[in-house]
């Protein structure tokens, strides 16, 4: 390439020889000359076989063939101030403690003998004792107030001979409920089943006694009454739901087949806090019946399932204790005229009942059982007496809870 480009300069200056002198042509060669190198010099640094300039170091990053890539460092930040600790002032102490005590609220209901209501209590009226220590009560109420409530009802098909019984203290209930009442129905024999949930409609409530009574009558369902599970399974569930509960347990108060026992059963009670429960135990004139006869049924037939009558005196002292732990009341119908009266002084009950609520001087979170004592006074600490529109003194109870359960720490 380079000696075709002298061979035609030569040309060019025969050519012209005669009309450039000697130091013209000197020059003209030495501008030509420095202008090949170049071109040749830009030739070269675009070949593959050249290296690029390199990059300074403070770009950073990998290099290759190419040449490296432009990744910026990192600058440096410096540390963070250390953190300055609280001056301490005198007379103040290193640290603070403070111990939020949950509110324990205390349901009562005073009842003359004959079962009627004592109203218009104060709160002076009223002494709360926890473990024997006099507590001072800071929330008092009283009023008529819908009420929250589990209509739990044996539907063991083996005890059909307690079936008109069952069914009527189940249709007595759910007469005397209002407008504002959240009722839901569950029937028990093997297991426990929802037959209608918490609603305010007494229709839903009249449908599901009807959809249990088709049960009983057609034997749908199984033998057993496992009362102590299906009560279990009731507390747990209702346990989440804010506000006083009551469960209304319609039953022989016989278990036959639970996997769970009766101290279990009492345990679990305990810990549930703001339930009551009104066991209404059913069968009783059959139960005398059979007593009277040896166990033989009516029309020389026999007993579903052999249970002697020392069987259901202990079924009706399990449905005491559950009333007694929970602040409830255990009723023993011997005819069927009495449901109507029974359920219209349960509800009687839960709608006037008092609610105490005090914090504990006990302030430790630590799960312990509590024992509870409520009682009445006079305005001058004397014990409270109640007298009739005659002003004959009357003999009342004060029916509440045996006890608590006090908060866990975990909790």
């Amino acid at each position: 390439m380079k000696s075709m480009f002298f061979a035609r300069f030569i040309q060019y200056l025969r050519y012209c020889g005669r009309q450039i002198n000697t130091l013209g042509l000197v020059a003209l060669v030495t501008a030509v000359m420095l202008a090949t190198m170049a071109a040749a010099q830009s030739s070269g640094s675009s070949s593959s076989g050249q290296k690029q300039q390199e990059a300074p170091p403070e770009a950073g990053g990998p290099g290759n063939e190419v040449g490296p890539y432009a990744i910026p460092k990192k600058k440096e930040e410096p540390p963070p101030p250390p953190v300055e600790k609280p001056k301490k002032i005198e007379g103040m102490p290193d640290y603070s403690l403070r111990v939020d005590v949950p509110l324990v609220q205390v349901p009562v209901m005073v009842t003359t003998k004959d079962g009627y209501t004592v109203s218009h209590l104060t709160k002076d009226n009223f002494r709360v004792y926890e473990d024997g220590v006099l507590q001072k009560i800071t929330n008092f109420d009283t009023g008529e107030a819908g009420i929250t409530a589990v209509l739990l009802v044996e539907a063991a098909s083996a005890n059909y001979y307690f079936y008109g019984d069952t069914l009527n203290a189940a249709y007595a209930f759910a007469n005397s409920l209002k407008k504002d009442d959240w009722t839901a129905v569950v029937s028990y024999d093997i297991k426990p089943r929802i037959l209608s949930d918490f609603s305010q409609n007494r229709q839903s409530v009249y449908e599901a006694l009807r959809e249990m009574q088709q049960e009983l009558f057609t034997q749908q369902n199984f033998s057993e009454t496992n009362l102590f599970d299906s009560l279990y399974d009731t507390l747990d569930r209702i346990d989440g739901i804010p506000g006083h509960k009551d469960v209304i347990l319609i039953t022989t108060g016989i278990d036959t087949f639970s996997k769970l026992n009766l101290d279990k059963t009492l345990k679990k009670i305990k810990a549930t806090k703001d339930v009551t429960i009104f066991p209404i135990s059913v069968g009783f004139a059959i139960r005398e019946y059979f007593d009277s006869h040896g166990g033989a049924a009516p029309h020389g037939g026999t007993l579903p399932m052999f249970l002697s009558n020392v069987d259901y005196l202990q079924a009706d002292n399990q449905l005491r204790a559950f009333a007694q732990l929970s602040g409830g009341r255990a009723y023993y119908p011997r005819f069927t005229g009495e449901l109507p009266s029974i359920f219209q002084s349960i509800s009687h009950s839960i709608r006037t009942q008092y609610t105490l609520g005090y914090r504990p001087t006990n302030a430790k979170l630590d799960g312990s059982y509590r024992k509870l004592k409520v009682e009445l006074v006079e305005p001058d600490g004397s014990p409270l007496k109640v007298r009739d529109p005659k002003g004959k003194e009357l003999k009342y109870q004060i029916i509440t809870r045996e006890g608590y359960n006090a908060r866990h720490q975990v909790e």
